[in-house]
């Protein structure tokens, strides 16, 4: 079986910022530091994490006064950050840089006097921390459909902006919606999406031209994970979501001789050994990896954690 693994795959340098401001919490602070939420969305990241000393919290109100507390990669409400300085936590924000500018371009748009349309998944995480950090209405859109439905003059002044995950085609189709229905709308390019997500859609695109089957590793409650895999489906190939080896099915590949396999932002590169060891378990396994983007981009630390920790007494 031929394998070819996508350029790029798996970790972008949010979820690498976001990981590492956990284990510096832990190394300068000692265990246990508090998540609100899961940091990402990844289970073999989070039990890893837990097993340091980490605890995943739902709610801020589980963690005890004055402790460490980390917000997740996704970002959250003003109103989550306001509740952590009441209860006197220290914060550590582990909330990804480009979700933080479409904070900081919704609120502009909405002192600009214009009514703020957010284009994402009702219930995701960073569209909840998203409306939460603007001070006014936010309307959410999830198709081109319910363009048609909302329920706004024509001539309402607008601005869009967008959860960092999605499909930058699907986002380009209802952006394009918008336009055709609004007079007067502003808003970020697609290109202002993120630049790991648009990255590793455009690396499956082409890896779909090439194999037989498609294999996506990464977590069930992963939107950039979920629409690599729709990618793969889209362009002809069967494609499967999967979080390990231990869910790679054998028929599957009964009459595969090529299979792609990607990883989703927030899944680690042992993952994707795993699966390849899945795959090495049915027969042999030649593993090339295609020509892509090489990314450089690099998210710098919060301010108290971008030195060393001084090493703790023992």
């Amino acid at each position: 079986m031929r394998v070819i693994l996508a350029q790029p795959r798996g970790f972008c340098a949010g979820v690498v910022r976001a990981i590492e401001i956990v284990d510096r919490a832990l190394q300068r602070h000692g265990a246990p530091v508090y998540v609100r939420h899961e940091i990402v969305h990844n289970r073999h990241v989070v039990e890893n994490l837990r097993s340091k000393g980490a605890r995943f919290v739902e709610e801020l109100h589980e963690v005890p006064h004055g402790a460490v507390a980390i917000f997740s990669a996704h970002g959250v409400a003003q109103s989550v950050e306001r509740d952590a300085e009441d209860r006197g936590l220290d914060v550590l924000d582990a909330t990804c840089p480009l979700v933080t500018k479409v904070h900081v371009q919704g609120r502009q748009y909405v002192a600009a006097g214009r009514t703020l349309i957010l284009i994402g998944h009702a219930g995701h995480p960073e569209v909840e921390g998203t409306i939460g950090q603007i001070p006014g209405k936010v309307l959410l859109v999830q198709s081109e459909a319910e363009v048609a439905s909302l329920p706004l003059a024509n001539d309402t002044p607008l601005a869009y902006v967008t959860q960092t995950t999605l499909s930058v085609d699907d986002t380009r189709g209802i952006i394009e919606a918008l336009m055709r229905r609004f007079k007067d709308i502003v808003g970020p390019d697609t290109r202002d999406i993120c630049y790991a997500t648009q990255n590793r859609q455009a690396a499956v695109r082409e890896l779909s031209k090439e194999v037989d089957v498609l294999l996506v590793v990464g977590a069930t409650n992963s939107s950039n994970s979920n629409r690599l895999r729709e990618i793969g489906t889209e362009s002809g190939v069967p494609s499967y979501l999967v979080a390990d080896g231990s869910e790679v099915k054998p028929e599957w590949f009964a009459a595969a001789h090529t299979v792609g396999i990607t990883a989703g932002a927030s899944a680690p590169e042992e993952m994707v050994e795993h699966v390849i060891n899945a795959l090495r378990a049915l027969g042999p396994v030649d593993v090339t990896t295609m020509t892509g983007r090489e990314e450089k981009v690099e998210f710098k630390l919060p301010s108290k954690l971008a030195e060393p920790a001084v090493a703790r007494e023992a």
